[in-house]
Parts: C-alpha cells; structure tokens; sequence
C-alpha cells in the first residue's frame, strides 16, 4: 500500500493533505476497538473541497488513516502545543480522549519506529520534493495545508470552533501579505467567523517547511467540519449548499495566494 499520492502542477501553491487517509493495514485494523474504526478524526472529504479550485495546483496526498500514526506531528514526538490536550505521533485516543485500540494491543515502540520509516518519511519526502521543485520553477514555494476538524470537542477547546483557523506560528511562516489576505478573504464573509493563530497555530508541517527568508511559505488552514460537512457524526457526509459556499471562499484564498506569490521572489 502507497502511503503517499502526489499529483504535480506548475502553480507556486502546494496543497498538503495528511489526514484525509482511510486505509488501515490490518496489523493496525485488528487492533483497533469499535470507536477507533469509525476514524472519527479523519479530514472528511477535505481533499474534495479543494478539488478543482486552483489551476494547476499540485497535492500531496495521505492514503492511511491517521490513525496509524500522524503526519503532522513531530516525529520526536514533542508536543506542538505544550500543556494542552492533544493527540500524539500514535494517537492512543480520539479527540474527545475516548480510546481507540484493544486493551492490551496499543502501539508500541517498535510500531512507532516502522510506521515513520514507512508512513512518515516517505509523505514528508515526498512534501519536500514537490517545495523543491515548485520553488526552482517559482523562485518561491507556499505550503497550504489542508485540515479540519470538529467544531465541538470539550477535551480540545472550550465552546465552538471558528469555521476558520489560520495557523502561521504567530506569524512566523509566511510573509505577512500571504497572512493578511487569507484573513481578509475569511473575514469579509459574514456567515463565517475566523481566527488567526488561536487554538491551531499551526502543526508540524507548516512549522517545519515555513521559513519565509529561503522563499518557502506554509500556511495551515483548520476548518470547523461543521461549515461544509451535513453532520459531524456518521456518515460525515458533506453538505450540498454549505460546501459549495465553502469552495467559493477557499477558491479566493487559494487564487490569490498564487497571485502573490511573483511578489515574495527575491531578487
């Protein structure tokens, strides 16, 4: 089983799918409980939402769950938000902190150790060759990850999610006209309400690949489910009016990011 898929373009914008993956090899199937095989935590349908929006954009694709371990944490296994509640490289729980695997056949070190060498670094290269190549084509690459998540989860976040939330590090990934015209874009539609830099700065890839001096730009944009998707239960299927509402926004953002991107070359 491939754990990537990486469909190439000639846009300067990247789109990083990590966790829209639902395949499980069966040493991880088998031990998983009732609730970790629903793969609640998925990004449901996300690559869906961004099909089509960007002419010749490429993407980088996730095929497994990220249940068999997480492409967007650090594969150290430090933590991205230090004394909050979160998932780690092996989720051991849902977001919601419900378990996932039997008792008694939870990851172990040595699960950890095979799924980075065969999940982990082949995605992440294959990331890199793509930020590689884009950049010698553009003079400049932007990262734009794509992720979403549920607007309700106790355990996370208190209250409910903005259906937009843009992750920079504080501003530390991206040139500031990549920032502020993602927020603009969010804020000018009234039926949607955005936050920059709140619960979700940003994960592991777009603080890794993010250094905006060597001409490579990393946006991550976590999407409340509740804005496109009819029920964030099963089936998590989309819903038909509020996900082409959502396409038409994203389609702004992700158009003129690609519009900015001749300005951030460096002579």
């Amino acid at each position: 089983m491939q754990p990537v898929r990486v469909e190439r373009g000639n846009s300067p914008v990247i789109l990083a799918f990590p966790h829209v993956g639902t395949e499980l090899p069966t040493e991880v199937a088998d031990r998983l409980n009732e609730e970790g095989g629903l793969l609640r935590d998925t990004d449901w349908h996300i690559h869906r939402l961004y099909d089509g929006l960007l002419p010749e954009v490429t993407t980088v694709t996730a095929i497994q769950s990220r249940y068999v371990l997480d492409l967007n944490r650090d594969p150290s296994g430090v933590s991205l938000y230090p004394g909050q509640a979160t998932t780690g490289l092996i989720p051991l729980t849902t977001f919601d902190n419900l378990p996932i695997w039997h008792e008694g056949r939870e990851p172990a070190d040595r699960d950890r150790d095979h799924w980075l060498n065969a999940v982990h670094r082949p995605y992440h290269d294959a990331l890199s060759a793509e930020i590689a190549r884009v950049k010698a084509v553009h003079g400049v690459a932007i990262l734009y990850d794509c992720h979403s998540i549920r607007s309700h989860i106790p355990w996370l976040f208190d209250g409910r999610l903005p259906d937009f939330n843009i992750g920079t590090d504080g501003g530390a990934t991206c040139a500031p006209e990549l920032e502020a015209e993602t927020l603009r874009i969010c804020q000018a539609s009234a039926d949607h309400v955005t936050v920059l830099n709140g619960r979700f700065r940003g994960g592991w890839t777009t603080r890794h690949y993010g250094h905006p001096e060597t001409g490579v730009h990393a946006i991550q944009m976590e999407l409340a489910q509740i804005s496109h998707l009819a029920s964030e239960e099963p089936p998590f299927e989309l819903h038909p009016a509020r996900s082409t509402r959502m396409r038409e926004i994203l389609a702004d953002i992700l158009n003129a990011l690609a519009g900015l991107a001749p300005r951030l070359v460096r002579p």
